[in-house]
């Protein structure tokens, strides 16, 4: 979900609505620090986890509306205040935004759709760091078969950017998932040169000969942060051996996923064995992201702060006012952007 486009259009089409976050929580808890929810008059966008919790939370959200801009925090014992099992406690942040928020809001939807960026200090805390919009993981998908299909499918609404390669111009569906872009080329192994760093390859085409160029390439370049090739332990064993004559490192032998997808399930249907991928490559990514819930001074370094005092940087701003910076993820110089609504 895009969550300041989404906000945006409520406050054109409806006036008003309401951002439920959590950014407080103690024990088990249905969500994480960072899930959010869109509250309307008739509907929602988003989830902080359902049950009783999320229940309350809407209701309090649409008590809210009438009075405009504004926000509420609110602290919740899961057990002993709503009955549920998880026994923690979470704390909540409830914001109304209407037309007065709309400079704001607009500037913070364009952010978004820039990719990912970090605002330091707009709610809760000065150092009380919110990431919003999220990156992508480059995925080069090799190979439009069954499997290749299913993957796609399967990996349609999660966050990976996929370029779908293969040397079959007639091959791919007419229709695409917003996130894939269909790529012939008749020198497949060739599109590895331009990837991004942090890549994940995945190999699946029409010709062992043709996935063995490929692995052998990904695997000699250490950018790529996950190799996977479809096929049996019997192929997996058969391209060890031949990478190890061909001289490519035992350690980047090592980092070769084969059999993909998660182990156990004993289905050979392409839609399963996307499924069981589709998982792999969700724990793969989650493994290499830096944990959610991070210290000020990690925060400051994510959001590319310079410490030089500018207005424009919460941490640096005069008396806390809240600020938005955008994330050096996004691009590598500090964008200095408008103060938020409080």
């Amino acid at each position: 979900m895009m969550l300041w486009s989404t906000i945006l259009n409520a406050i054109e089409t409806q006036g008003r609505c309401a951002l439920v976050s959590v950014v407080q929580v103690d024990g088990s808890s249905p969500r994480e620090v960072g899930a959010r929810m869109i509250v309307l008059r008739d509907e929602i966008a988003g989830t902080i986890g359902g049950g009783s919790l999320e229940w309350q939370a809407m209701a309090t959200a649409r008590d809210l509306l009438p009075a405009g801009a504004m926000c509420r925090q609110t602290v919740h014992a899961l057990g002993p205040d709503l009955g549920q099992c998880c026994g923690g406690r979470v704390e909540l942040m409830t914001e109304v935004f209407d037309a007065t928020s709309l400079p704001v809001v607009r500037e913070l939807a364009e952010r978004e759709r820039k990719g990912a960026f970090t605002v330091i200090g707009r709610i809760v805390r000065p150092d009380f760091a919110e990431t919003f919009g999220r990156k992508q993981r480059p995925l080069l998908l090799f190979g439009a078969g069954h499997v290749g299909r299913a993957l796609v499918s399967a990996m349609a609404p999660l966050p990976f950017d996929i370029a779908w390669i293969d040397s079959r111009a007639d091959i791919f569906p007419a229709e695409m998932p917003p996130n894939v872009m269909p790529l012939w080329r008749d020198d497949p192994a060739g599109m590895l040169s331009g990837a991004e760093f942090g890549s994940f390859v995945l190999v699946m085409t029409h010709s062992h000969a043709l996935d063995f160029e490929i692995v052998e390439s990904a695997l000699r370049d250490r950018r790529f942060a996950y190799v996977g090739l479809i096929g049996s332990a019997t192929k997996r064993a058969r391209f060890i051996s031949r990478l190890h004559v061909s001289g490519v490192p035992a350690d980047r032998i090592d980092a070769l996923t084969c059999p993909i997808g998660l182990p156990g399930l004993q289905s050979k249907e392409p839609a399963v064995i996307a499924a069981a991928t589709a998982a792999q490559l969700l724990l793969t990514d989650e493994a290499l992201h830096p944990a959610m819930s991070r210290s000020k001074t990690s925060a400051l370094r994510d959001a590319g702060c310079q410490g030089n005092g500018s207005p424009f940087c919460a941490p640096c701003a005069d008396k806390g006012a809240a600020t938005i910076k955008q994330a050096a993820t996004t691009r590598g110089d500090a964008v200095r952007g408008d103060k938020a609504v409080r």
